[in-house]
């Protein structure tokens, strides 16, 4: 039962929220209250779970030694002992082995951006996130891997290309950030966890930062105006204060109030946020679905 328990530990069930952009298709085209688009989509997301899953376990058994020399990291449970090598290797055969068969079910592309999702993280694990910028920037191809599975999975017909540009920026804006509170909480150990942190420092950060928040909100808003073509509703624009909220109180929880939870960590903790998301989705719902 331990074992299990840390086996589940190890696949982080609390970052499967970031797989939530796979949803993002669905959404954005109008699709929610289609019930054969809503569950091929709950399907692919279920799928890109265990995917994921994978890549953390795989993550865990590459790191397990820095990990013990991390102040929050060595509490995991490869590190502390809890889960075996041998039980996390096997569970990390066994979930792809399951998982993309089945995506292939649904269809073959869904089954082929899994497979380079699962290459790409493997790659980050064992080298990729030992090179500055290329360590991020990977991060930000995952998650625009997440959108492209959701376009996999339903027939779409007025989803935005600014909406994969948008993940990106936001995406760039979060791995950075991420950096940044690492530099902040291990600070002269940093390059002991993660070797890509010795060529980093917080003005670098913060420069990066801004340009990316700029560029975030900038598509974000170029979004919003491709939305208004015929037969969408200009008033998508109403949509953005949220957005902007999101990234700035995100902000205020780094350098004013000194947050080093890693963002999917403080999008579950900091109520703000999460009220900003839930009234973002419902203003989109009732613009998309109500109103148009």
């Amino acid at each position: 039962m331990n074992q299990l328990i840390g086996l589940i530990r190890t696949m982080r069930p609390k970052q499967w929220t970031k797989n939530g952009f796979i949803f993002i298709p669905l959404l954005f085209d109008g699709q929610v209250l289609v019930v054969e688009s809503l569950l091929r989509t709950t399907a692919g997301f279920a799928l890109l779970c265990l995917v994921s899953s994978t890549v953390y376990i795989v993550n865990d058994l590459v790191d397990i030694e820095a990990d013990r020399e991390h102040p929050t990291k060595r509490y995991r449970a490869l590190p502390s002992g809890q889960l075996s090598v041998p039980v996390a290797i096997a569970a990390a055969i066994i979930l792809p082995v399951a998982a993309l068969p089945l995506a292939f079910l649904l269809t073959w592309e869904l089954a082929a951006v899994l497979a380079g999702y699962l290459a790409l993280q493997i790659a980050y694990s064992f080298y990729l996130k030992h090179v500055v910028l290329i360590d991020v920037m990977s991060i930000a191809a995952g998650f625009v891997l997440r959108v492209a599975a959701g376009e996999t999975v339903i027939e779409v017909t007025r989803f935005s290309p600014w909406l994969y540009v948008f993940t990106t920026m936001l995406a760039l804006f979060l791995g950075f950030s991420k950096r940044r509170q690492e530099l902040v909480l291990l600070e002269e150990n940093a390059g002991k966890s993660r070797k890509s942190l010795e060529q980093y420092n917080l003005k670098l950060l913060d420069e990066m930062i801004i340009i990316v928040i700029a560029m975030t909100v900038l598509t974000y808003t170029l979004y919003t105006f491709s939305a208004a073509g015929p037969g969408q509703n200009p008033m998508m624009l109403l949509t953005a204060p949220f957005v902007l909220y999101g990234i700035f109180r995100y902000l205020w929880l780094i350098h004013v109030q000194g947050e080093t939870a890693a963002p999917d960590e403080v999008l579950l903790q900091d109520r703000p946020i999460q009220a900003a998301l839930v009234l973002f989705f419902a203003t989109v719902f009732v613009i998309l679905y109500v109103l148009s």
